[in-house]
């Protein structure tokens, strides 16, 4: 594998730990020994010709790339995620000209079987209205920064809940999405802005443009463009970018990521790009915004 992609973060969980996950009556059904999260990883490949003890997932969330276990190849899409089997050969890596961005996590436990049985084949998970997209990945989020900022065990059997409840909106995708149903009919101008800026939400890591908008919503680029800053006072590029801005800030304030980190998880992928994007709506650059935060809190 390559060393290192730019705003990359993983953990790998010392063997003291992981034995501990193993000892616990509550975690052991269900735990994490590594986890991680790669944007556009060019050059990301790992063979193992003998396969580990733990299931892998991949959740790519763009570009793309692919993965071969069972003696089958997938390719594996935006918006598709896999579950190689423990014990078995695998092989994954990244599409050369459009490397994937990807979330993943090796888990184990008697549980661990029973949410990777028949997931090898691909399983996508495509934006709508009712999708759920920014509320898994921050779960997520919740299950990593949990581990990274502490191995007790009550810490430990936290992300262990959680990872129950991030596997199963995977693999149960039609109640996870049921149990928030904001199913409505298209028929106003508003409810079709609304629709849109939801879609925007569930694409923040991805960098889309306004023909993808417009095509989402049936209209042609111009009219879609029109009606949406009648609704909004904003360009529908503009108003992404603000949402961006917004996300941005609330990682700045809630975590300790580094600017080129949080960049690539609001869906742009040049940080200098992002700073002047930042500036430009907040007053000053993202490091300074979050000095001014964190001074003013205390």
């Amino acid at each position: 594998m390559k060393d290192g992609f730019s705003g990359e973060r993983s953990i790998v969980l010392p063997k003291m730990i992981v034995e501990m996950e193993e000892a616990d009556p509550l975690t052991s059904s269900l735990y994490i020994t590594d986890i991680g999260y790669y944007p556009t990883a060019q050059g990301h490949y790992v063979k193992r010709e003998t396969g580990i003890d733990q299931h892998v997932l991949i959740y790519c969330v763009n570009g793309c790339g692919f993965c071969t276990a069972q003696g089958q190849r997938y390719e594996l899409h935006t918006n598709e995620y896999c579950i190689l089997p423990a014990g078995k050969p695998h092989l994954y890596g990244a599409d050369k000209k459009n490397p994937w961005t990807i979330y993943w996590i090796h888990f184990k436990g008697p549980h661990a079987d029973m949410y990777a049985q028949g997931a090898v084949q691909p399983g996508r998970i495509s934006p709508s209205i009712n999708s759920r997209i920014g509320e898994r990945n921050n779960i997520f989020e919740e299950i990593f920064f949990t581990i990274a900022n502490s191995h007790s065990r009550e810490s430990l059997r936290y992300a262990s809940s959680c990872l129950h409840y991030y596997l199963a909106s995977m693999r149960y995708l039609s109640q996870y999405r049921g149990a928030k149903n904001t199913t409505q009919q298209l028929w106003d101008s508003a409810s079709i802005v609304n629709a849109t800026i939801h879609y925007m939400k569930e694409n923040m890591e991805k960098s889309i443009g306004l023909k993808q908008l417009a095509d989402y919503t049936g209209y042609s680029p111009s009219h879609f463009s029109l009606l949406f800053k009648q609704q909004t006072g904003s360009s529908p590029l503009a108003y992404m970018n603000i949402l961006r801005i917004e996300a941005a800030c609330e990682w700045l304030l809630q975590t300790d990521m580094k600017i080129n980190q949080i960049c690539h998880k609001v869906g742009i992928d040049d940080q200098y790009y992002f700073s002047r994007i930042f500036r430009r709506q907040m007053g000053m650059s993202p490091r300074d915004w979050r000095s001014q935060q964190n001074t003013s809190s205390k």
